[in-house]
């Protein structure tokens, strides 16, 4: 796979698109940044004397190091919702997640919105999917703590807590007439970031929870795997719901290896690094068979740039619900051994030139979800087999029971219409 930029960053996200690096030495930094304007020196002043009256005015004694890093805190804050400090604690949690590694909490990709804090997606078998917590939602209360006034970190801080110790939250959903109370119950969180199974004969699937470090060799050996099991391989569903992204080079070789050249992605920012394009090499190694992708309003990020390339490429039929819509890149800077800065530095495009950015993904298919409930009673069909002396097949065993339509064990009817588009696209692309 080639990549037209310089690897001296290894790209990575929560809920985000990351890129992590190295502290910029000075003649990096004076090389890549624009001209420098001159400093207000009236506002510095004003800051300066702030500083210095808190210090000696506000009624409790506040150390010098707190002020700065509050202050650091504003600067970033009041930027966009994504660009802030992270501590120590913050700063080994981004590395931690990024690298598939256990953590203890609750387990949900969150973001800052409207003083609340907006769900993003949850992780799979996590305690927060447990509890039926859902993307789209937003906690107003952690405990008997308001979340209004808190900033992301310190939301997460009090969220995060040793494994079995209890967690009450209170969050608002859209179409719930008042807020809901959940109480969960922390545990270890490995985020399983590919899961892979056989739908029915000929058609496989393949979920991508989280995109991690090692997720692109895995979903390439999952594909192998699949494809070798079934004869013939006839088309593959990827899962790309409540997905909140992850690291981008993981992202990039999932799309290509579905895809034969082409570009992935492009992001577009300030700095001459920050303007980057990522190819896809020239080897599909599927043959070209059908592909359907799920997305919902938890696709965030890297998600949606595969979503988008695959789209764009007119590779996959995108099934579901509009995504989330978060196309800007965060450039990690460590600025010690234990912090760093996350900024918002660029833009991210799918191949055609569409910013993601507060718009998502729209599905070629939109099908919203729903629950899937039996009619009572349906079991029983009438057929000829019903009938009292009906000839037998001669080419079935007796003994053999009736095979029964996978999908309809499913239970999730985005993934049963998925399939059924796909069984489509595979049966119209036949040439025999």
């Amino acid at each position: 796979m080639h990549c037209n930029r310089r690897l001296r960053q290894l790209a990575i996200a929560l809920p985000l698109t990351l890129l992590l690096g190295s502290p910029l030495n000075a003649a990096e930094s004076e090389q890549e940044s624009a001209p420098k304007a001159q400093l207000p020196l009236e506002e510095l002043r004003a800051f300066t004397q702030i500083f210095d009256h808190i210090r000696k005015s506000y009624v409790e004694e506040v150390d010098d190091r707190t002020l700065l890093q509050n202050a650091i805190n504003g600067l970033l804050g009041n930027l966009d919702p994504h660009s802030t400090y992270l501590n120590e604690e913050a700063f080994a949690q981004l590395q931690k997640s990024s690298n598939g590694e256990e953590f203890s909490g609750i387990g949900i990709e969150v973001d800052m919105e409207d003083n609340a804090v907006l769900v993003v997606a949850p992780i799979d078998d996590s305690p927060a999917t447990k509890a039926g917590i859902r993307a789209g939602d937003r906690i107003i209360k952690i405990g008997d703590k308001l979340v209004k006034g808190l900033n992301q970190d310190e939301a997460i801080a009090l969220m995060r807590g040793p494994r079995g110790t209890q967690i009450m939250l209170t969050i608002v959903r859209k179409g719930s007439a008042r807020p809901l109370t959940l109480e969960l119950t922390r545990d270890t969180i490995k985020s399983l970031s590919v899961r892979s199974r056989i739908l029915e004969p000929g058609y496989g699937y393949i979920r991508i929870a989280q995109f991690q470090v090692e997720t692109g060799e895995q979903f390439r050996n999952s594909l192998l795997k699949l494809m070798g099991s079934e004869t013939p391989f006839k088309g593959l569903i990827l899962d790309l719901r409540n997905n909140p992204g992850g690291v981008l080079p993981a992202a990039v070789e999932v799309a290509d290896t579905l895809l034969d050249g082409g570009m992935v992605t492009y992001t577009k920012g300030r700095l001459p690094s920050s303007n980057t394009e990522y190819e896809a090499s020239s080897d599909d190694i599927t043959g070209n068979i059908p592909v359907v992708v799920l997305i919902d309003g938890g696709s965030a990020s890297a998600s949606e740039i595969v979503a988008g390339a695959l789209q764009d490429h007119r590779r996959a039929i995108v099934v579901g619900t509009r995504s989330f819509g978060k196309g800007s890149v965060q450039s990690v800077v460590q600025i010690s051994e234990t912090e760093g800065v996350k900024l918002t530095t660029a833009r991210y495009f799918t191949p055609s030139g569409r910013s993601i950015q507060a718009t998502g993904i729209q599905p070629d298919i939109v099908i919203k979800r729903a629950d899937i409930v039996p009619v009572e009673g349906s079991d029983y069909v009438v057929s000829e087999s019903s009938l009292r002396g009906h000839l037998s097949n001669p080419g079935k065993d007796s003994a053999q029971s009736d095979d029964k339509d996978s999908a309809e064990d499913i239970m999730d009817n985005q993934l049963v219409e998925g399939l059924n588009v796909l069984k489509g696209v595979y049966i119209l692309s036949r040439k025999d």
